[in-house]
């Protein structure tokens, strides 16, 4: 049972990409279940904390730094916000631990190197060992640690009415052809983990093959800034019925246009976590240093997952490469078998 059961105020404070601030998202679910009347209040980065905006049982959600931190919760206390009940921090950022035992009369935390915080937190986590578990179950060690029971395993995101509206306006504005199958293609990581790419031939071989028996296929090339050039040489290359929305959009205006599509298909990466919060089918590619079975969506109604073939002398300069076109186009065609989208029509 979950000890003390008189939680009122409860901060989690998640400072990270966009993939691992939704992976935290089942253990913010579980915090609410245990604690209904609670007012959950996450902190994160200020440009991946909207992803959290208008989840139910999310009461505010605010940015944060190490920076910023280190001046938070100084004021004189007649000056300061309500004290916390308790305090989740993920990372290992000392700063952001010690903002928290400063804002909450509990704070659990993953075991710091400063072992004065560590005597100082009400839970002290044991640090994971790399690739010990899928992440969604590493992130509910804190909650574990809480003796709190799971409340399912699915990445949460919730749209507004508005926000659909807009995409819907959006979807009209290009001028898809009637019947147009919506497919989302996700074609790079970020940088630090370029490993995780496919090459972009292998996307527009991918893609010319799909469209042979969905003529009428309209890709929607998703991403960041940094990925303009990629994904421009892929739609000029396709010719017609692609729309660039990389950098041209909000990470809230990804996520609307991303819940109006047919088939999603990306590599390991932040849109892709982003994706899987909706039911579209999803045709995943994951490197052999991060397979699907530790990282890939769990719970997901219509998830297709590729992994890299090679099963064992896996490193990161592995290429992606060795996943074929024919293994991506077999998952695509099985996700739209099984799941036919209700307009779109093959030519088969």
């Amino acid at each position: 049972m979950p000890e003390p059961a008189g939680f009122r105020r409860i901060l989690v404070i998640n400072v990270c990409r966009i993939g691992d601030t939704l992976l935290a998202t089942p253990a913010l679910r579980a915090l609410a279940r245990a604690w209904p009347g609670a007012r959950i209040t996450a902190l994160g980065h200020r440009k991946r904390v909207e992803v959290l905006a208008s989840l139910p049982w999310i009461a505010q959600t605010s940015a944060i730094s190490k920076t910023s931190a280190r001046w938070l919760g100084r004021l004189p206390r007649p000056f300061r916000a309500p004290r916390q009940d308790l305090a989740l921090v993920y990372g290992f950022d000392e700063p952001l631990v010690a903002y928290a035992l400063r804002a909450a009369r509990r704070v659990i935390a993953y075991r710091q190197r400063d072992e004065a915080l560590n005597r100082a937190l009400y839970r002290a986590v044991p640090a994971p060992a790399f690739q010990s578990a899928h992440s969604v179950h590493l992130d509910l060690q804190l909650t574990d640690a809480l003796g709190l029971p799971h409340a399912g395993y699915r990445l949460a995101y919730r749209m507004t009415e508005a926000e659909g509206a807009w995409a819907d306006a959006r979807l009209r504005s290009l001028g898809a052809a009637a019947g147009a199958l919506l497919v989302g293609l996700q074609i790079a990581s970020f940088p630090t983990k370029a490993y995780r790419d496919w090459p972009r031939e292998h996307f527009l071989a991918f893609a010319q093959r799909l469209r042979a028996g969905w003529p009428k296929a309209h890709f929607l090339l998703f991403g960041g800034p940094g990925d303009r050039q990629r994904t421009a040489w892929l739609a000029r290359e396709l010719a017609s019925g692609c729309t660039v929305l990389a950098g041209a959009l909000t990470l809230r205006q990804t996520a609307a246009m991303m819940s109006r599509l047919q088939l999603y298909v990306g590599v390991d990466t932040g849109p892709t976590h982003l994706a899987s919060c909706f039911d579209v089918p999803l045709v995943g590619l994951y490197h052999c240093y991060s397979p699907s079975r530790l990282i890939g969506p769990l719970e997901h109604p219509c998830f297709y997952p590729v992994d890299h073939p090679r099963p064992y002398g896996c490193a990161v300069e592995t290429p992606m490469a060795e996943i074929a076109v024919d293994a991506v186009l077999a998952a695509a065609e099985r996700a739209l078998r099984e799941h036919p989208p209700a307009q779109a029509r093959a030519t088969r």
